[in-house]
C-alpha cells in the first residue's frame, strides 16, 4: 500500500480542469477537481444520473442551480450534496490560486 497526498503532482499549467480518479468502484467513484478561474460554459447545466458530494478543500468557488437566483459559494472545508439531476453550474472559480475539489459520486 502507499499513502498519497490529495495536494501533491498538481498539474503545472491548468488550460482546462483537471480531473484525476482517486478510487472507483461498482457504486461509487471518488475523484480530484483542480480548477483556476475555471466555469461551466455559457448556458450549460450539468445533468448528473448519479448523486455528487463535493467538498473544496482549497480556494473556492460558486456553485449555481437552476431554480436558485443566488449563487452558492463554496469556501475550504465547505461541502454539498447534490441529488441526481439536479441541475447545476459552476459559475466561477477563484482565478489566483488553483481550487482543488474532493468529488464522490454515487
Amino acid at each position: 500500500m502507499a499513502v498519497k497526498n490529495i495536494f501533491s503532482n498538481l498539474p503545472d499549467q491548468i488550460n482546462k480542469e483537471s480531473f484525476d480518479t482517486i478510487i472507483s468502484a461498482a457504486s461509487f467513484t471518488i475523484e480530484r477537481i483542480v480548477s483556476r478561474g475555471h466555469h461551466s460554459p455559457e448556458d450549460y447545466w450539468y445533468d448528473q444520473n448519479n448523486n455528487e458530494w463535493v467538498m473544496v478543500l482549497k480556494g473556492s468557488a460558486g456553485l449555481k442551480f437552476e431554480n436558485e437566483h443566488k449563487s452558492i459559494t463554496m469556501m475550504p472545508g465547505d461541502y454539498i450534496n447534490i441529488p441526481a439531476h439536479c441541475r447545476h453550474r459552476v459559475e466561477w472559480t477563484d482565478p489566483t490560486v488553483e481550487t482543488i475539489w474532493l468529488a464522490v459520486h454515487y
